[in-house]
């Protein structure tokens, strides 16, 4: 047993598994703190006594989806990322098969297809009795797999009109699928991925630029002249960023106000944890524990934290650049948009420079699906690093 860990982390990049646990740790804390917050553990009303997990119920789940995740990250290292490219009808049949079921909005029993869990049209969750499942986290890493594998098929032909739909239409069906579920936040996440997937398999720049320019202009057409296509909430959380004062957006904003004035609340070192006086913000555990999180560690301990989170980031796309083939330079390219632009639409929420979506802060957010999702992604990662250096067990 300790010479395979000795081996396996001769092989592997033990610094890239590093942050990301430091990232996981500093979740659980932070999630703690929050419980507390909130009143810690259920409790009887009359006796005292504890009945129950109460807020610190994310917790458990957090830890639990982070050695759950990182275990799977561990042993996914050990397979060839070819090969998992290669057995795409197995996890696109399993993930997209469980997308495709949230679409029936049944409920059996204690099983709910389709849940809904806030006041959104957001109906991708699967519930079985106390346990929650986004099967759109996992569909992130079939996406990547096969994505990538379709590059690497076509790469020599990229900018041929008729390759180039094709491309589109796998990046297009599984956004459809997801706004169809009406998490159009998620939908945005995969479109990212895909672009910047083609971007890295050489897509040609009159492409890029021509739906930049597309895309800028039908978004403002669509908020000028189509309001009506989005959904009522969507174009006010847009609108409500131009007029934040204004009373019609007051409740809308009351989130966002709140998470900037707790991110200014930490100051230079933060108030630290584990105190019932932080400010008080919508849904601190999830969207915004970035705002709650900088109001305990402040300045110092943010910019600490977005180290953490963009040297994963970075390395993610290094070891990319460093692969032998194509499809292992594909599959990190896809890992870094994940983390990226779940980063930078995040960090926007919290600070009032983009609306409200839901997407999650990768390792930190309270979520076991998202937790366990982005440790798979690094299992890819590092799969790729370990099999093109061939180090695995080669002594």
């Amino acid at each position: 047993m300790f010479k395979f860990i000795r081996q396996y982390l001769k092989a592997t990049d033990w610094f890239y598994l590093l942050l990301c646990v430091c990232c996981s740790i500093l979740s659980v804390v932070t999630l703690i703190s929050i419980g507390m917050d909130n009143g810690g553990f259920a409790v009887d009303s009359f006796t005292g006594k504890i009945t129950g997990l109460g807020n610190y119920r994310d917790v458990l789940i957090q830890a639990v989806a982070s050695l759950l995740g990182l275990g799977c990250a561990v042993v996914l290292s050990c397979i060839d990322y070819r090969g998992l490219a290669r057995i795409w009808p197995v996890h696109v049949s399993i993930t997209w098969g469980l997308v495709l079921l949230t679409l029936t909005h049944l409920t059996i029993g204690p099983v709910t297809l389709g849940k809904n869990p806030g006041t959104t049209d957001n109906y991708s969750w699967i519930v079985l009795g106390p346990l929650s499942l986004q099967p759109t986290e996992m569909a992130k890493i079939s996406f990547i797999l096969t994505f990538a594998m379709h590059l690497d098929n076509v790469r020599e032909h990229i900018n041929e009109p008729k390759v180039l739909a094709k491309l589109l239409l796998h990046i297009l069906v599984p956004v459809g699928i997801i706004h169809i579920q009406g998490d159009d936040g998620t939908g945005i996440v995969f479109a990212t991925i895909g672009c910047m997937m083609l971007f890295a398999a050489g897509l040609s720049w009159k492409y890029i630029l021509s739906a930049i320019a597309l895309g800028s202009a039908g978004l403002a057409a669509v908020l000028n002249f189509f309001p009506d296509k989005l959904k009522g909430y969507q174009v006010d959380r847009i609108m409500a960023l131009f007029y934040p004062d204004d009373p019609k957006y007051r409740d809308i904003m009351q989130q966002q106000k709140g998470g900037r004035v707790s991110i200014g609340s930490g100051q230079i070192f933060g108030n630290g944890f584990f105190h019932d006086d932080h400010s008080y913000v919508i849904n601190a555990q999830d969207d915004f524990i970035f705002s709650y999180l900088a109001q305990c560690v402040g300045f110092v301990g943010c910019a600490v934290v977005l180290a953490l989170l963009f040297g994963i980031a970075i390395r993610t796309l290094t070891t990319g650049l460093r692969s032998e083939d194509h499809i292992g330079t594909y599959i990190c390219v896809g890992v870094f948009a994940t983390m990226a632009w779940q980063i930078i639409i995040n960090l926007g929420m919290n600070t009032m420079l983009l609306p409200v979506i839901g997407v999650t802060l990768p390792f930190f957010s309270a979520g076991g699906s998202s937790a366990l999702m982005m440790y798979l992604c690094v299992g890819l990662v590092t799969s790729v690093y370990m099999h093109n250096k061939k180090r695995l067990f080669s002594d």
